[in-house]
């Protein structure tokens, strides 16, 4: 099955799962599978797919708008002026220049269910969207293009994410209960895991009375949220103080096993009222403090890994004139991480972001509202692994890119980081936010220099380069119809950049139909080609 019948499975059954759903009703949906089977390209499928979203049971709505369609093949060239190398044995991280719905398009055809984590941070109006209304829209910025350009491209974001992967997406509070609904729709609400609040530690109330915002937003979703887990953080001191007692293994602490609190009833959990044996022989049955039937934390068979495991311990504590055997889970600190909850106010703000930036191009202010270093640190300290692959195509300033780079030097991992961002030209970037910003940050900050070989910026005083290399890809687009020698689809096209190995003739011809929409409408045919340019045939 190629990539295109691949994505259009994917899509199907996102459509299958609306109907289950009730979301929308079954002769809809079967109109709609007709015509996602029937599409020609992934563009078409996902614009089909884009129309059954609805989402009746919040009343979520959006006038749908499509992506622009042309006749031309999109596909990665390499970069060789911006493309760097420091070492032989180093990673190679990935920056794409372009339109991110094409990026995404491309990297599906290698990187389907591999990535990890995805941060994205997706301009929120007409301002900060500068020239994007015009390249993707022919009408101003509302809020029902902002959610048409996301559907789009979180649909393909999906079926990039790995099996157990996640997504995050930075939202301010006037964007955020629609953005939420958006991503409801795509990755349904049983997979919303938090919605992240930060201390911007920047208040802005615009020289208007009235309250003032200190707070962003970051919405996280799983692709499948039974096969992820959001990794607790390394205890502080403080932290560890609690873990009061010691035995040969090391310090800990303990919890009673019975259940408190909500739900804690026999008649709640009946599978978790049983009795065990003290260890005097005493069969112990969980009651609450006020006399009523409880109930242990967990069941009887996890209870017994407890005890396999040396994490039971008994004591008999005074009650009513006597003793009575208590008993409970021991937790290890050399075992234990501090789950962060959804508040952070000990992260980086805004400020130091901008200084941050400051340092790295000499004092020039060359980006608007970049987001700290050490707010995507903290999202990949609790969401990804060592080798992890991180997504963003939002990518801005180029701050995953950093933290990605900074991570893996504090602790000896080696994630890769894919960026891909469009070179819109502002105010402060003349020859574009790539060009001007985003590919100079990351060869500053990984070669120590500037691309003309100077190293006269502030962030060298304090830190050393980290290192790594960068293939940097342009998305070049090529005619389906060309028959020039040396300019089909099948010549331009370099699948080594796929992470494919090269192809004799044959097979190159049958990867590029199989993986680039609009290849199969070349007006000659295989044979003709490979005659022409004297290979098999």
């Amino acid at each position: 099955m190629n990539s295109l019948e691949k994505s259009k499975q994917d899509l199907i059954a996102e459509i299958d799962k609306r109907i289950s759903d009730k979301i929308i009703e079954q002769s809809n949906a079967d109109l709609l599978k007709k015509l996602i089977i029937n599409a020609e390209t992934l563009t078409e499928a996902v614009d089909i797919a884009k129309l059954g979203t609805t989402y009746k049971r919040t009343g979520f709505h959006f006038d749908k708008r499509n992506e622009k369609m042309g006749d031309t093949v999109k596909y990665f060239k390499k970069n060789d002026v911006l493309s760097f190398r420091t070492s032989e044995d180093g990673l190679t991280h990935k920056l794409i220049v372009g339109d991110n719905y094409d990026a995404l398009l491309n990297l599906l055809i290698q990187y389907r269910g591999a990535v990890d984590v995805i941060y994205i941070d997706p301009p929120y109006g007409k301002d900060s969207m500068g020239e994007f209304a015009q390249t993707n829209y022919d009408n101003a910025i509302t809020r029902d293009n902002l959610l048409s350009m996301l559907y789009s491209r979180l649909v393909l974001a999906k079926q990039l994410l790995s099996d157990s992967g996640v997504i995050f997406c930075s939202i301010d509070d006037r964007n955020q209960a629609y953005v939420k609904g958006l991503f409801d729709e795509v990755f349904r609400e049983s997979n919303f895991i938090s919605c992240i609040t930060r201390a911007t530690g920047t208040p802005t109330g615009g020289g208007f009375d009235g309250l003032v915002n200190e707070l962003d937003y970051i919405l996280a979703y799983a692709k499948d949220k039974l096969d992820v887990t959001i990794q607790g953080v390394t205890f502080s001191e403080k932290d560890a103080i609690i873990y009061n007692l010691k035995d040969e293994i090391g310090k800990y602490l303990i919890r009673p096993l019975r259940r408190t609190g909500g739900e804690d009833r026999r008649e709640d959990r009946p599978t978790m009222y049983y009795g065990i044996n003290a260890p005097d022989g005493t069969e112990v049955f969980p009651v609450a403090p006020s006399g009523y039937e409880s109930r242990w934390i967990c069941g009887e068979k996890k209870y017994k890994e407890l005890v396999a495991n040396g994490l039971i311990e008994w004591k008999q504590v005074e009650k009513n004139g006597g003793l009575v055997w208590q008993v409970y889970q021991k937790f290890y600190v050399e075992d234990r991480k501090k789950q962060p909850g959804n508040l952070w106010t000990d992260v980086e703000g805004n400020k130091k972001a901008t200084r941050t930036m400051r340092d790295i191009f000499n004092g020039e202010k060359v980006f608007d509202f970049p987001k700290p270093v050490g707010l995507i640190t903290k999202i990949l300290e609790i969401a990804s692994n060592s080798d992890s692959i991180i997504l963003d195509f939002f990518a801005g300033s180029g701050t995953t890119g950093q933290a990605v780079l900074e991570l893996n030097k504090a602790d000896g991992g080696k994630r890769q980081f894919i960026l891909a961002q469009l070179n819109e030209i502002t105010n402060t970037t003349p020859n574009g936010v790539v060009l001007d910003v985003t590919s100079k940050r990351l060869k500053r900050v990984m070669t120590g220099s500037c691309y003309d070989g100077t190293k006269d910026f502030r962030w060298l005083d304090n830190n050393t380069p980290l290192g790594d290399n960068l293939d940097v890809y342009d998305i070049a687009t090529v005619n389906p119809c060309e028959t020039s020698k040396g300019q089909t689809p099948f010549d331009v096209i370099d699948e080594t950049l796929y992470g494919q190995a090269p192809l004799a003739v044959t097979d190159k011809i049958k990867w590029v139909c199989e993986n680039f929409d609009g290849t199969q409408k070349k007006v000659e045919t295989d044979g003709e080609y490979k005659r022409r340019i004297g290979g098999e045939g």
